[in-house]
């Protein structure tokens, strides 16, 4: 019998004292930490109150805008802003802030950081839950697919102008994906962003069977670490649901008990 989602606490679910970066850091000594460790984001503070949170989605915009990654500091691809959460919050409030407001979630006692809380993070808890939700009412209808010969810089555009965070590879073998993660570890690495999108794309791709709900699907996601999942029909890929979408189907049926909820504001650094 799975938790019941309403009195998970975010203090046990989300990632403990995540670490921090100050915004003069080089751009790429803090993609090499972020690879190093499998981090997806990073705190950038100068000490004080963080001033927001460098995501894998800054680093993707700096490449598809043609910058050198070598020549740029954190402070110059930007960061995003954050939403406060107290210990006291629970993992549905923290999974309908992450979608209406569609930001990042930090969690205070006090005002001293003592979290921050990921897609991963909730899809750790929603596992635990047992639901029959569909995941009809968020996943999407358009699988964006690209060649494996294409070069990584052409399918960096790709993902920035449609403000989306992986790629189907479609012409390989089991279907090959590529996502912001590998553009990171190739940035780790290699500076070329000539190689073709298919030698750095991660094969083959984890898939389900259309109608899989909700829960299901995120105990797969989560035993295998990955925020997408391919969802199959008669052997054909005919969608891609991801974390975000899981998070999405909880909160959207869940009504959130929390009366000070909705008086949470988001913190924009200046």
């Amino acid at each position: 019998m799975g938790l019941k989602i309403t009195n998970l606490p975010i203090s046990n679910y989300m990632t403990a004292y995540p670490i921090s970066v100050e915004p003069k850091v080089p751009l790429i000594k803090a993609i090499n930490f972020m690879v190093d460790k499998g981090f997806g984001n990073l705190i950038v503070s100068d000490g004080t109150i963080p001033k927001g949170i460098l995501t894998e989605r800054e680093i993707l915009k700096v490449i598809a805008d043609s910058k050198d990654v070598n020549k740029l500091t954190v402070q110059d691809a930007g960061w995003q802003p954050y939403v406060r959460l107290s210990l006291g919050h629970t993992v549905l409030d923290a999974a309908h802030q992450m979608i209406r407001k569609k930001s990042r979630l930090l969690v205070f006692d006090g005002d001293k950081l003592v979290g921050i809380v990921t897609v991963t993070d909730l899809m750790r808890a929603f596992r635990k839950t047992k639901s029959d939700l569909s995941l009809d009412d968020v996943v999407g209808s358009t699988v964006e697919k690209c060649k494996s010969s294409d070069s990584i810089y052409e399918v960096v555009k790709k993902l920035h102008e449609k403000r989306i965070g992986s790629i189907i590879v479609g012409d390989m073998k089991g279907y090959g994906i590529f996502t912001e993660r590998d553009l990171l570890i190739h940035l780790a690495s290699s500076s070329n962003l000539h190689d073709s999108v298919g030698q750095h794309s991660s094969s083959p791709l984890v898939v389900a069977n259309e109608g899989i709900n909700v829960h299901d699907a995120a105990s797969i996601m989560a035993s295998k670490d990955i925020k997408r999942l391919g969802l199959v029909k008669d052997g054909l890929l005919v969608h891609v649901v991801t974390a975000r979408d899981i998070v999405d189907a909880y909160q959207s049926v869940y009504t959130v008990t929390n009366p000070y909820l909705n008086d949470l504001s988001e913190y924009i650094s200046g």
